[in-house]
């Protein structure tokens, strides 16, 4: 087997994890937003501290204000997705999740110099078209959980655009590792203003899921990039809408509508497009060189 062969398939077991923590985060509405956080961003900083051990790296980050700035836009980005899987079936939310690489090329654009083509802009307006088949816009506060889901797909674009700068001076565990730390304890207040509710041992379970599944789902993507580079497997995280589809079915007998299944096939459609321009642009560039 291929490196490239196991990449794709660490990061269908990543599109996997991301599913079943979405599933975990869903199957307990009697428990805070802030406290599902709270033991998601806590397992994140418990597992990327043993990676740091074992593999010998600093706790240290060089950039601490592009660390903090990262790690608040990603607990921003973990609540309005938690927000929008709390309150819409598991695959509108997952398929709303999925913008955040549309916005990483807007801001890496913005921020990191890149350059968006004329291609690119298409593939962004198609994708936010089928945004809007997702939200399906209403004069009413109906709208609000898929708007949350945007917002949190923005901010999880901002926090990936974000690492992609810092990788030029700090290294991904202790990215990961600051996240952790900074959200753990941005979140703590929050979850007891809420309440803590921990009554029984299958709630407990359910949240001890939640960051296994988050924690599993980063460690299997970034072990899937060390084997082959993002345009060649980015593509396959759409997968995890498949798996939301299938979950929200069996678990809760959610059938999505046609405006909902026409969102994702487009969203994944234009995610396509994208993964066929980067492998273009990649090979354009090795000629070059």
């Amino acid at each position: 087997m291929d490196n490239k062969t196991k990449g794709v398939i660490l990061m269908i077991s990543s599109s996997l994890c991301f599913a079943l923590m979405a599933t975990a985060v869903k199957s307990v509405p009697e428990i805070s937003i802030s406290e599902k956080m709270f033991f998601r961003n806590f397992l994140t900083l418990i597992v990327s501290g043993i990676m740091i051990v074992r593999n010998k790296k600093s706790f240290i980050g060089k950039n601490k204000k592009g660390l903090f700035i990262r790690s608040i836009f990603g607990l921003l980005g973990v609540a309005g997705n938690y927000y929008a899987i709390s309150r819409l079936p598991l695959a509108e939310s997952e398929i709303l999740n999925k913008t955040s690489s549309f916005f990483v090329i807007i801001l890496a654009g913005m921020f990191l110099n890149e350059k968006i083509t004329r291609k690119q802009i298409f593939i962004i307006i198609l994708a936010f078209i089928g945004g809007i088949f997702v939200i399906k816009p209403r004069l009413d506060f109906s709208v609000v959980p898929a708007l949350a889901g945007l917002f949190g797909a923005f901010f999880a674009g901002a926090a990936y655009t974000m690492v992609r700068y810092l990788n030029r001076t700090d290294d991904p565990d202790t990215i990961v590792f600051y996240f952790g730390l900074i959200s753990t304890i941005a979140v703590i207040p929050l979850m007891l203003l809420d309440g803590f509710v921990l009554s029984s041992f299958p709630q407990f379970l359910k949240l001890i899921f939640v960051g296994i599944f988050a924690a599993a789902a980063q460690v299997f993507m970034a072990y899937a990039y060390s084997l082959a580079s993002a345009s060649e497997l980015s593509i396959y995280l759409y997968i995890s809408i498949v798996f939301s589809i299938i979950i929200g079915i069996i678990m809760w007998n959610e059938f999505p509508d046609v405006f909902s299944l026409l969102g994702g096939l487009i969203i994944i459609s234009a995610g396509y497009m994208n993964y066929k321009f980067n492998i273009k642009r990649n090979k354009l560039k090795s000629s070059l060189n």
